[in-house]
């Protein structure tokens, strides 16, 4: 009895043993798959991360690559708009420039070349010309020029005439006329005349201005 005792005791010992190592088999392979799968689960994280940085990047890339070209598209249209400017300016200077040809000979001493009159904001009236000895002709010229503006007020015919001391005359070749004029409220101007004098008074030449 006590060796079959002995022998149940064992076998049972054996039986718990085979148990025991075939469920610490199953945990192995159960703890083997898990970290398996932890591995590969962080590959993808890591893998996810990579190509949400990239696709970051590339957005950040993008946005300033648009915001260069927004501020160079309005660099673009500013210099644009400045060498419209400057052409019409250029364009008005040289049809300007090319009344200022030598006057000919015509039996007057002087001519008056170029004559540009435009509005300087409301009210004001400003005016341009050059005037010029005639071919040939020499000596020191001394008198004045008048302005005289024609056009309508409040619907009536308007005209005035300005004469000021700073309108005067000291040239031996050519002299610029320039000024600005002071206009009444509600005047539309349509004409400027030049009227150059003489020191007594006499005309010596005119030009007129059509706006």
């Amino acid at each position: 009895m006590r060796w079959l005792l002995l022998a149940v005791v064992m076998g049972g010992s054996a039986a718990l043993a085979l148990w025991a190592f075939e469920f610490g088999k199953e945990i192995t392979g159960l703890d083997h798959d898990a970290r398996t799968e932890l591995v590969s689960l962080r590959e993808e994280i890591s893998r996810l991360r990579d190509e949400h940085d990239r696709a970051v990047s590339v957005a950040n890339t993008a946005d300033s690559l648009l915001k260069a070209a927004q501020a160079t598209q309005e660099s673009l249209a500013a210099r644009v708009k400045s060498l419209e400017a400057e052409n019409l300016a250029m364009t008005r200077d040289l049809g300007f420039f090319e009344k200022l040809m030598p006057a000919r000979d015509d039996g007057k001493p002087l001519a008056v070349r170029g004559l540009q009159a435009t509005l300087d904001g409301p009210g004001r009236l400003r005016y341009q010309a050059l005037l010029m000895q005639a071919v040939g002709r020499s000596g020191e010229i001394k008198g004045r020029y008048d302005l005289v503006i024609t056009g309508s007020q409040e619907g009536r015919p308007w005209a005035q005439t300005v004469s000021k001391p700073g309108q005067s005359i000291e040239m031996k070749q050519y002299q610029r006329l320039e000024g600005v004029v002071d206009l009444p409220a509600g005047v539309v101007v349509k004409q400027l005349e030049i009227k150059v004098l003489d020191a007594a008074g006499k005309l010596q030449a005119s030009e007129v201005a059509r706006m």
